[in-house]
């Protein structure tokens, strides 16, 4: 069925500002180490580029170009490395004038980008500017409350968007926030898929199974330890909890009532409250070790706890169904030093090289994960 006031599409025929920059290419056979962050054995952090402006998501298109999102400088840029050097050679803003663009997916031959108020439709030209802006979903809400908009394309072929709520724990009027909505390829036909989820950041497709997973900001000021932040699988029509229920079990204080949680589906995995846990990314198959065959999850950090946690990358290992097998360990760690944060992880991406990338939005950098036996 669908719900009451479906975005219809809008096009735009104009081009945004293109512009070019080269990089001086590494000259050095093996990239120096980030010497503030912290590996297993065996893995390598290096610096893939910097002097970006709050990078949010990214993505790879099929010629291995990395798409990012800036969201301060409202642009998306294509981060080249045709030599395979490990670090970027060529940086090419995509598309600029756009409205805080958070995330970014390259499907079905074009780029899809999730600004605040609307998700738009990119189509590349071949020096990977864009020749045409299309607003397939023209209708999002805007500010106040969580205004990052995450775009997915499904195996379904289908538009996935998830929408933070206006506030910390509050009953919201407007369906779209605090959910997971869906839209046929062109845009129509939106409807609501998942809903109580407070800010829903982190989206991607299982490929053991083929689920929507994503990860969930919980509600502020119930302390340092609680709720927990979470992972769901989700599934269409059900019911995450906000804001009367967290975790599956936790009744609200504030908007809760004995059986709020009735119903409410159970979290994958439980993780420390206030890590902020934003992009999550499976690794399946390449160069990392078969115990690190999972889905990594880079934790944003925490803004409002006493002793902070989180701005770290961690590993959640799955077993042979695409199922979590363990608690989560540390990955990457290091950008916290007692206090202070020198940098905040936002996206994660594997690269067709078999790589982790890692995007910081603090210190406006892309870091490369390696592995070598």
């Amino acid at each position: 069925m669908l719900l009451a006031g479906c975005a219809q599409a809008s096009t735009s025929t104009t081009a945004p500002t293109a512009t070019s920059a080269q990089v001086a290419s590494p000259t050095a056979k093996q990239l120096p180490t980030v010497a503030y962050l912290n590996v297993p054995t065996g893995f390598r952090a290096t610096l893939y580029t910097s002097g970006l402006s709050g990078p949010r998501f990214m993505a790879f298109g099929p010629d291995g170009t990395l798409f990012v999102a800036e969201r301060n400088a409202g642009r998306v840029t294509a981060l080249r490395d045709p030599d395979h050097t490990g670090r970027v050679t060529q940086k090419v803003t995509v598309a600029s004038g756009l409205n805080a663009p958070s995330s970014v997916v390259y499907a079905q031959g074009a780029l899809y980008v999730g600004e605040t108020t609307r998700i738009s439709r990119l189509v590349l030209g071949p020096d990977l500017r864009a020749t045409s802006v299309q607003a397939v979903v023209p209708t999002l809400p805007g500010p106040p409350g969580h205004t990052t908009r995450t775009v997915l394309i499904g195996p379904d072929g289908k538009i996935y968007v998830s929408i933070g709520s206006s506030c910390n724990v509050c009953i919201e009027s407007d369906p779209h926030r605090a959910a997971v909505w869906v839209y046929n390829a062109d845009g129509s036909g939106g409807r609501l898929f998942a809903r109580g989820l407070r800010n829903a950041v982190g989206l991607a497709i299982n490929p053991w199974n083929q689920q929507l997973w994503a990860t969930n900001n919980g509600r502020d000021n119930l302390g340092d330890n609680s709720p927990p932040e979470t992972i769901y699988a989700l599934r269409d029509g059900a019911n995450y909890g906000w804001p009367s229920c967290h975790a599956g079990t936790i009744v609200d204080p504030d908007t809760g009532h004995p059986g709020s949680c009735d119903g409410v589906e159970a979290p994958l995995e439980k993780m420390q409250a206030h890590s902020a846990p934003l992009g999550l990314a499976f690794y399946r198959q390449g160069p990392f070790p078969a115990q690190y065959h999972g889905v990594f999850v880079a934790f944003h950090g925490s803004w409002n706890r006493s002793v902070p946690t989180g701005y770290k990358v961690v590993f959640v290992p799955l077993d042979a169904n695409g199922t979590v097998a363990g608690p989560p360990r540390d990955v990457v760690t290091g950008w916290l030093q007692g206090n202070q944060a020198s940098g905040r992880p936002v996206g994660v991406t594997v690269g067709p090289d078999g790589a982790l990338y890692v995007s910081d939005d603090k210190a406006s950098l892309v870091y490369r994960i390696t592995y070598t036996p």
